[in-house]
């Protein structure tokens, strides 16, 4: 069956960085868009990043734009999301999503997949 499983959250202090991993197995990795979506106490879950199946587009969310890295490595079944200088409003759980669309979507519905998160903080 289809699996995402986050990892590398922690705490972190304001201005450090850190690198999230997803590993995906169960599909056919390679066909599937991949995102980054993060859900803070409280909020709504918002877009953070996707990358299309070749690695061929990035997209990233307005509000850290700039310090976000998505990369992915096929070979290997995984995602990742870099973030550069953290603020304390990166403070929240990061979800890693497959989508059916090959070319990524900013969309939350167009995930059918999503792995079970990972807590990032942040400290000031």
């Amino acid at each position: 069956q289809v699996q995402l499983v986050e990892s590398g959250g922690g705490l972190v202090q304001a201005g450090g960085s850190l690198r999230l991993s997803c590993a995906a197995s169960g599909f056919t990795f390679s066909n599937y868009a991949m995102g980054w979506f993060r859900q803070a106490p409280g909020k709504e879950r918002d877009f953070v990043a996707a990358i299309s199946g070749s690695s061929a587009t990035r997209n990233y969310a307005d509000s850290a734009k700039g310090r976000l890295t998505i990369s992915r490595d096929n070979a290997k079944n995984m995602v990742y999301l870099q973030v550069s200088n953290l603020k304390p409003e990166d403070t929240a759980v990061y979800y890693c999503a497959a989508s059916t669309s090959y070319f990524g979507s900013a969309r939350s519905t167009d995930y059918p997949y999503w792995g079970r998160g990972t807590q990032v903080t942040v400290s000031s």
